[in-house]
Parts: structure tokens; sequence; C-alpha cells
């Protein structure tokens, strides 16, 4: 887990120095997906958010979401069609996802050797990847000696 006061404050920073803008309402989104373990889905999201902000609809929570992307601040489950937070997000990284599937918890790993195997895969075949979710769905150690 991550201290979500130190992710906002690196955001803030990265935002500033991209030259984009991180509004109130894309803040609090990202407060929200960090502050919960496992990762909210979009709909979650709209229901915490309509309750601070009455006007909040599901294209102002999938604008913030897109822009929170884009920035390599959140990170989408595919798996869970859910939103995480990033842990690192000062820079740009391949990662792969570890999702527990019995108590939901997320974990960000960076195998950068997975990574550059693939897209070298890719580039001997002709193809440029634009876009790569790994995610390695299981159990923890915690929920396996429950078991």
């Amino acid at each position: 887990m991550f201290d979500s006061e130190v992710l906002l404050k690196q955001a803030d920073i990265q935002c500033q120095e991209r030259g984009v803008r991180f509004t109130p309402i894309r803040r609090r989104v990202l407060e929200m997906i960090s502050g919960t373990p496992g990762g909210l889905k979009a709909y979650d999201l709209l229901d915490r958010l309509s309750d601070e902000h009455a006007a909040a609809r599901p294209p102002t929570v999938y604008r913030a979401l897109d822009f929170l992307i884009e920035q390599g601040l959140v990170h989408r489950i595919e798996s869970l069609n859910a939103y995480i937070a990033c842990p690192c997000p000062e820079h740009v990284h391949r990662f792969q996802l570890l999702i527990c599937r019995h108590c939901g918890r997320v974990e960000e790993l960076h195998q950068e050797a997975v990574g550059e195997m693939l897209a070298a895969t890719a580039r001997e075949r002709g193809f440029t990847i634009q876009r790569q979710t790994i995610e390695l769905l299981g159990a923890c150690d915690a929920c396996l000696e429950k078991a």
C-alpha cells in the first residue's frame, strides 16, 4: 500500500510539469481510487462522487479516468473492470498486476524483461504494441494460509 497524500502531491507536480490541468474532480477521483485497496469500478466512483457533487454523471467520471490513465496515474484492471492507482506515476513503464481472487489485493510488478521480450517479438512480426495489459490472477499467501 502507498501513502495517498504523497501520491496526490506527485500527481500535482507531474501535471504541472506536463502543463495539464489536474482539476478538483480529477484529484478527487484519484484520491478515491488511491484510498481503496484492490481498486474501484467506475459506477462505485460515480456513487461516491455523486454524494459530494450532485451534478456528477457517468461522463464526468469516465473523462476523469481517461485523463488519469493517460497521465499514468491510474491503471485499468481489465479482468475486474476496475481502476487502481499507480504507485509510481513519475515514469512511463511497463507493468504487470498480481490480483488475488479472494481478497482483491492488487500488486503492481515491474518485470521489464517481460515487456521487452513481448515488444521484441511483436516487432519481429511487424506489429507495434499500443497498450499492454498483463494480469496474473491467483491467490495471495495470506488467503492460501486461511484456506
